[in-house]
């Protein structure tokens, strides 16, 4: 196995923790009820064409259009989206300083992220100015697990993909950095990330 050169980093459930339930359990009483909701209305697929570069305006007037009864509860998505995130997922964030600090490796994020909200991220986290280069899914118009947006990765920081290490944690986008020859881990929690990037030969 090649040493690799460039870490890959996703940001969401890997470095910051993202979950729409930490605003919606302040509008729903009903847990039963706020899961159908994030399951039907607000779901995963519609969050993710934001993620692709669809505006939240046109994302938010499609649903209010289908169910009008949910108005409020939809735009809170986007007017409150802020109050989703639950801060830094510290152990990698160490992680992350470790390999910086080391001056051995390349370091980009590759991250499915709306181009309306990262700047929210941005300016929250000090760390997401550690990287050499962030490709964000939302300002080129694609996503995980496209290998289009892999490809332009690649391209842009002239990357190796045999000597890079991506690390995701949704397999299927581990999956799709696979197809291109970019080694992955899918990641769990950071003493099981840190012990992995060990059979990589990084040690931190």
């Amino acid at each position: 196995m090649n040493k690799p050169e460039t870490i890959i980093f996703d940001l969401g459930a890997v470095l910051i923790d993202w979950n729409p339930r930490y605003l919606y359990r302040k509008i729903f009483k009903d847990e039963s009820k706020m899961e159908w909701f994030l399951n039907n209305i607000c779901t995963p697929d519609w969050n993710e064409e934001q993620d692709a570069g669809r505006s939240f305006k046109e994302a938010s007037d499609l649903l209010i259009d289908q169910h009008p009864e949910w108005e409020t509860e939809i735009m809170a998505f986007r007017l409150r989206w802020e109050e989703m995130l639950g801060g830094p997922i510290e152990g990698t964030v160490e992680i992350l300083n470790a390999v910086k600090n080391s001056g051995q490796y390349k370091l980009i994020a590759l991250t499915n992220w709306s181009a309306e909200t990262f700047p929210i991220a941005k300016s929250k986290y000090d760390f997401l100015g550690w990287f050499d280069g962030i490709v964000m899914s939302g300002e080129e118009k694609t996503r995980k697990p496209f290998s289009k947006f892999y490809r332009i990765m690649i391209d842009r920081y002239e990357l190796n993909p045999g000597k890079c290490v991506f690390i995701d944690d949704n397999p299927r986008n581990i999956k799709g950095g696979l197809d291109l020859g970019i080694p992955g881990i899918q990641f769990n929690d950071p003493q099981q990330l840190k012990e992995s990037l060990k059979h990589f030969g990084i040690n931190i």
